[in-house]
């Protein structure tokens, strides 16, 4: 078991949803916690909450990780586990666009995890410590209206595979967090927004139409951190699925995913359309117009 009592975790994306609670359970085995992200007045308050460290931050902005990163050091001395966890979901096909959107959302999950990593990895390195990028089930399954989401979160897995074979002699373990649905405010801003998506929620198979507790997310999340795993999976159950990515992936999927969802596709484009806006409300550091 790696201890996290006395080790510093720096976490993005840890104003709300997985990011501030992996803060709070990892406070509560003893760990140091700084917390990175866009919502100053909510990283405060989750700072506050677990007697930790905040700083405002961009994980698209090399410069403003290093200064997080640095603003870190000097308040905890070190850095021994970081966690890339800030994430974002744009809304609508690729047709409908716009493609701003689309790239904003690599941008984010993908190249934000690149640059956080970046980041902090000297100092983790210097602790002998561990990586764990937030990857998601998206990364070995397809639903419409996800191709950013699903793109970016397969490039974080793979990204995260070779880091892990690059960083294993210098004592440094590399995991990857795999979630399903998550309650959290971007499933849910996604839940009341399209009704189309609450239908498509519904048509998936078990284990696709689990939603988890942000609660338990987190926990197996800092699991996965005490045991320097190489992948978490949540639920358990994604395992299997990604054991399965050839039939996940295949034609006869294709064919039953389609089959299944319709209209889906249309009444997706036609709600986005209504809405007049490409992310969900609570969704930071985008435009919303």
């Amino acid at each position: 078991m790696y201890d996290l009592s006395g080790k510093t975790v720096l976490i993005t994306g840890g104003a709300r949803g997985i990011g501030a609670q992996v803060a709070r359970v990892a406070a509560a085995r003893g760990a140091r916690v700084s917390v990175v992200g866009l919502e100053p007045d909510l990283l405060k308050n989750v700072a506050t909450e677990v007697g930790g460290h905040w700083h405002e931050c961009d994980v698209t902005d090399s410069a403003a990780l290093d200064a997080a990163v640095a603003s870190t050091v000097e308040h905890f001395g070190r850095i021994d586990v970081v966690v890339a966890n800030a994430g974002i979901a744009n809304l609508g096909t690729v047709a409908l666009g716009p493609v701003d959107a689309l790239v904003r959302t690599v941008e984010v999950n993908l190249i934000g995890v690149m640059r956080t990593v970046s980041a902090a990895l000297p100092e983790v390195t210097r602790a002998r410590g561990h990586v764990l990028v937030v990857s998601s089930a998206a990364a070995f399954t397809a639903m419409p209206g996800m191709a950013a989401y699903c793109a970016s979160k397969a490039g974080v897995e793979q990204y995260a595979n070779v880091l892990r074979l690059e960083s294993a002699e210098r004592g440094v373990t590399v995991g990857s967090a795999h979630p399903i649905w998550i309650d959290t405010d971007l499933v849910r801003d996604i839940r009341e927004d399209l009704a189309s998506f609450r239908t498509a929620l519904k048509r998936l198979p078990w284990p696709l139409s689990t939603v988890v507790s942000v609660e338990k997310c987190a926990d197996a999340i800092v699991r996965g951190i005490e045991k320097r795993k190489r992948k978490v999976y949540v639920p358990r159950t994604m395992g299997l699925v990604q054991a399965m990515r050839p039939v996940v992936l295949s034609g006869f999927s294709d064919f039953v995913v389609r089959k299944g969802m319709g209209s889906t596709v249309t009444d997706m484009e036609t709600e986005v359309r209504g809405l007049g806006r490409s992310f969900g409300k609570s969704t930071v550091g985008v435009r919303h117009d």
